[in-house]
């Protein structure tokens, strides 16, 4: 018998074009792409000197975290980005909060990515062309302390 779709969360996987991203001051952001939300542990190679097998053995180490890049439409009179980033001097930065969700069809967050200490690495104007038709879309990258993983309500 087939599924009536009111349980499809459970045997079908998210789609990931409904989502939202907080930036903690500015609020809230229509965001057109997110990426690099991956976390590694570095490993850490290690051999005894009595170890009587001629190989090491792997731990994990230190958590390390990619830079977080965010891509949105550039509208008149936005600027925020850019005034974020002229406050970078000499590690001193105003560092925010960052909350990325992924959302269900009733705007209900169901993974969210939060990022600790976030604050802008780089930022990217658009490319132009005369004979382009597409939107003009900057580009924003964040670098962060600490990326922690929760379900949604």
């Amino acid at each position: 018998m087939a599924d009536a779709g009111d349980k499809q969360g459970a045997t079908w996987p998210l789609p990931k074009f409904y989502f939202s991203v907080n930036l903690g001051d500015p609020g809230q952001i229509p965001f057109q792409e997110v990426s690099g939300l991956d976390t590694e542990a570095e490993p850490i190679t290690y051999r005894a000197g009595d170890s009587k097998g001629f190989h090491v053995i792997k731990m994990p180490g230190l958590i390390k975290t990619g830079n977080v890049t965010l891509k949105k439409g550039i509208f008149v009179n936005d600027n925020r980005f850019w005034k974020w980033f002229e406050q970078i001097q000499m590690n001193v930065i105003k560092r925010q909060s960052v909350t990325i969700s992924l959302l269900d069809q009733e705007a209900n967050p169901t993974m969210v990515w939060k990022l600790a200490n976030a604050f802008p690495t780089k930022i990217q104007g658009t490319d132009m062309k005369s004979d382009g038709n597409e939107v003009a879309v900057e580009t924003l990258e964040l670098a962060h302390e600490e990326l922690t993983i929760e379900n949604g309500s």
